[in-house]
């Protein structure tokens, strides 16, 4: 009663100051009149009125979310009025008519949609303990470094931060209800929302936990304020949003449909001609009554979760305190923060960080925790994504995924894409299911070699990044810095400058190594989202396909397939691909050579680490390996064609940009130069440019320009290629100088 007052109370003033309820208000008012049972005149006059101003009664279940029974109190409260009123039949399947795709969506042509070797009990417990990671909304595991022996100081480093984050937690605790209780419920002094109702959504033990994970993952080297504070603010507003989802009814929803959406992927499921999408709209359509699969609109704007995030920052740097002589007990025992806000200049910006304190920093290096904490949103799906059927659902099951990623605070391409017409995106959606449905495994011997090198001081020339002990140090003699000298003074920025990139390389490369060890016994799937020109990517972030030499060498495709007649030379082509020794050679010169150095692939397959190691001398060496042992397995196999493979063959487009423009132009001469015409060897759009380039500088150098003429031997490939790359995606002029600048710096005989 008391909401239906509110209610009527904001129609009347919307009335006063002649603004037109939307359906969704309608649909508001409705749902208390039938959860209240309201009279025959007050129902008929909503109805009324909703008419007047356009709606109709079936927009109401064709267009509003709902959560709960907030549908059956609509139709209850309709009833009352119209007794024979029923529900409108769920919209028929609109078809896409692109141009592009008629045989695609031709119902004629309709083929069924490829299985998974799973059975639907499988699929059924895969997902199961998907929902159970993300209704954690983290997952902590073991780092690839909990192999390494405990050290006495290291035991020693623990146990003191065990004493601290105990102390840490009740202070924050206190803090955080302190702050709370201070503040104004709706509005404060300068007029923005007041925060309050954001700090009363979880239980306060949940903000502590959110905010004593920055204690744990925070660099040396500090963190920008605002990422930081967008951070938190971000993990309040998914672990809000996995309550509302819980509380609503939508995950029961979710989980029904999912049980019936198996069934289609499952090698043992009946359903064929469908593709996902249209599969899980069926049964959506079908589902009735209930929550609507869809949570209603409760998006929090960019800047309320930056202040949110500073909120709690300001709490955590005010509060988290530690004593000065815990690592050396002759300095005083005065408490000092951990954190400090400091400002540092990027450009000519002037950049807030949020940065450790030194000694806090030792600790935790001393420490050398082994557990790792991520958002269930960074670790890979252990069961198929949620099919994408619009903007706004799709991917994970809890967590909140956006169909295009955009930058912080831009907010026209989420309303451009909600205004376009749902058939228009299917093209997206289905490509981005199909992506998101290829099942994953793990190249466990190739896993197991890089993280034995990674826990024995790293490699970088294998790309695999050493532990910051590594860094070099400045020779600059002991004493104040004030008595060194600028060249020394510029020696320790530089090896601050290593130190800190060490620091990021070490860290990015532990967490893939971590995830990836997580998974290793796991069958497991990569949701995809776009950008806003439609590139594709996997919406977890630190582990995927699209990673580094490192990462592609240990992902495989879970479902094999046998190789085929020709199977075994397209491996042994692709691994020369791989080396990067046969670049103009053909495809049959390329095959011929792999046949040569047969001896070298197997024994790169047998001893990595022991024999003649030729697969480290390639451009990609750890794919070279994971293909010398691909290669060995299938070669050494009764019948090769027949054997079942897992590897995938990363394939690239020769610049991609100029293959559209050289299509969309039918240019034959531009074709050629970016291989879309058969040529018996590979053009190289770059070295064709370059070679241009070369002939102009000659004319140049012979008419006395003194560039040109210091600028001979330097005009290559790979100073070109950037350039040639980026003008297609409409790099400046500005830019393209910078691009050739930064060349000539990395070249070491160029004269400065």
């Amino acid at each position: 009663q008391g909401r239906l007052k509110r209610i009527s109370h904001l129609f009347a003033m919307m009335h006063s100051v002649k603004l037109q309820p939307n359906l969704e208000s309608y649909a508001a008012m409705l749902e208390c009149m039938g959860h209240t049972s309201e009279s025959v005149k007050v129902i008929w006059s909503c109805l009324q009125q909703m008419k007047i101003n356009g709606f109709e009664m079936d927009d109401l279940f064709q267009k509003c979310l709902f959560e709960e029974d907030e549908k059956e109190n609509v139709l209850k409260a309709i009833r009352i009025v119209h007794p024979d009123y029923q529900l409108p039949p769920p919209p028929s399947p609109q078809i896409c008519k692109s141009s592009l795709l008629p045989d695609f969506y031709s119902k004629e042509r309709m083929v069924s949609y490829p299985k998974l070797d799973f059975s639907v009990q499988e699929l059924q417990e895969c997902f199961q303990q998907q929902l159970q990671m993300e209704l954690n909304n983290t997952i902590t595991m073991e780092s690839v470094e909990a192999t390494k022996p405990l050290t006495p100081q290291a035991i020693k480093a623990r146990k003191v931060l065990d004493t601290l984050r105990s102390q840490w937690h009740s202070s924050i605790f206190q803090a955080l209800r302190k702050s709370r209780s201070n503040m104004p419920k709706l509005k404060t002094m300068s007029g923005h929302i007041s925060l309050y109702p954001y700090l009363c959504l979880l239980p306060d033990e949940e903000y502590v936990g959110i905010m004593l994970q920055v204690l744990n993952t925070l660099s040396p080297q500090g963190e920008s304020l605002t990422v930081l504070a967008r951070e938190l603010g971000s993990k309040v507003y998914n672990r809000y949003v996995t309550q509302r989802k819980l509380h609503s009814g939508q995950l029961e929803k979710v989980q029904e449909i999912y049980k019936d959406y198996i069934h289609l992927l499952a090698k043992d499921g009946k359903p064929g001609e469908f593709l996902p999408r249209e599969y899980w709209e069926k049964l959506v359509a079908e589902a009735g009554f209930g929550p609507s699969v869809n949570l209603k609109g409760c998006d929090w704007p960019y800047m309320l979760l930056v202040r949110l995030g500073m909120h709690l920052l300001e709490i955590l740097v005010k509060t988290v305190k530690f004593p000065r002589n815990i690592l050396n007990p002759r300095l005083e025992p005065s408490l000092i923060p951990v954190l400090y806000h400091i400002y540092s200049f990027s450009s000519t910006w002037q950049v807030g960080l949020i940065k450790p304190h030194p000694i806090f920093s030792q600790l935790m290096s001393e420490a050398a925790e082994t557990l790792l904490t991520f958002n269930s949103s960074s670790i890979p799906m252990l069961c198929p994504p949620v099919p994408w059927t619009s903007p706004n659902l799709g991917a994970f099951i809890l967590n909140d995924t956006k169909l295009m990623r955009f930058v912080d605070g831009a907010m026209q391409h989420q309303v451009l894409l909600e205004q376009c017409p749902p058939v228009n995106l299917h093209p997206v959606l289905d490509a981005l299911n199909q992506l998101g449905n290829c099942a994953w495994k793990i190249n466990q011997p190739v896993l197991d070699i890089i993280i034995s090198i990674f826990n024995d001081k790293g490699n970088e020339k294998l790309d695999i990044p050493p532990p910051v002990s590594e860094a070099p140090k400045p020779s600059v003699p002991p004493g104040s810095p004030s008595t060194w000298t600028k060249s020394q003074k510029h020696e320790v920025l530089l090896c601050k400058k290593k130190a800190a990139e060490m620091h990021s390389l070490r860290v990015d490369a532990l967490y893939k190594l971590s995830i990836a060890n997580y998974v290793r016994d796991k069958i497991f799937w990569f949701p995809h989202n776009m950008d806003f020109r439609g590139r594709t990517y996997p919406c977890p972030p630190y582990f995927n396909h699209l990673g580094n030499d490192v990462t592609r060498a240990i992902l495989l495709f879970a479902e094999g397939r046998p190789l085929g007649p020709k199977g075994l030379d397209w491996l042994k082509i692709h691994l020369v691909n791989l080396t990067g020794l046969k670049k103009k050679n053909t495809l049959q010169e390329r095959l011929e050579y792999a046949n040569e150095i047969m001896e070298d692939i197997l024994d790169s397959a047998d001893h990595p680490l022991t024999g003649r190691k030729w697969w480290m001398d390639t451009d990609e060496p750890w794919q070279t390996l994971a293909c010398c042992m691909e290669i060995a397995k299938a070669s050494r196999c009764p019948d090769p064609a027949a054997y079942i493979s897992h590897f995938p063959v990363h394939q690239d487009g020769s610049c991609n940009g100029l293959q559209h423009y050289a299509a969309l132009g039918r240019d034959l001469i531009g074709a050629i130069s970016v291989n879309l015409m058969p040529c018996s060897v590979p053009q190289d759009v770059y070295s064709a440019v370059a070679q241009q380039v070369e002939e102009l500088r000659k004319k140049d150098a012979e008419q006395g320009v003194k560039i040109a003429q210091v600028l001979q031997g330097y005009i290559s490939r790979e100073g070109v290629k950037q350039t040639v790359m980026t003008v297609v995606y409409g790099v400046t002029r500005y830019g393209g100088r910078l691009q050739m600048e930064k060349r000539l710096k990395e070249m070491d005989e160029f004269p400065e």
